[in-house]
C-alpha cells in the first residue's frame, strides 16, 4: 500500500499554484478569470499551511489560514465590485478598459 506523505501534498499544492499562474498568464484580457486564478493560487497556499500545520502538530497554520481567508474574501468582494462597475460603464470586463474608469 502506498503511504501518502508530506511530499505528495506539497506536490499537489504546487500543481494547483502552477495552474493559477498559468491561468493568469494565458488569459490577461478577462478580469473574472484572472480573479479566479488568483483565488486558486491563494487556496493552494492555504492548503500548504494546513498540511504543514498537520505535519508539525501545530494549530498555528490553521489559524493563519482563517486570517488569510478573511483577507481573500474582502479582496474578492472588492474585485467583484470593480467588475460590476466596469461592466455597467463599458459593457465588457476587459482588463484594458479599467484605465478608462478614471473620473
Amino acid at each position: 500500500m502506498i503511504e501518502i506523505g508530506l511530499g505528495h501534498y506539497l506536490t499537489l499544492g504546487a500543481i494547483i499554484f502552477f495552474l493559477g499562474v498559468i491561468g493568469i498568464f494565458l488569459n490577461r484580457k478577462n478580469i473574472l478569470i484572472m480573479l479566479m486564478s488568483l483565488e486558486l493560487m491563494f487556496l493552494s497556499i492555504n492548503f500548504n499551511f494546513i498540511i504543514f500545520g498537520n505535519f508539525l502538530n501545530d494549530i498555528a497554520g490553521q489559524v493563519f489560514v482563517f486570517f488569510i481567508l478573511t483577507v481573500i474574501a474582502a479582496e474578492s468582494a472588492i474585485g467583484l465590485a470593480i467588475i460590476v462597475v466596469l461592466f455597467r460603464t463599458k459593457q465588457s470586463i476587459n482588463v484594458d478598459d479599467i484605465g478608462k474608469l478614471k473620473g
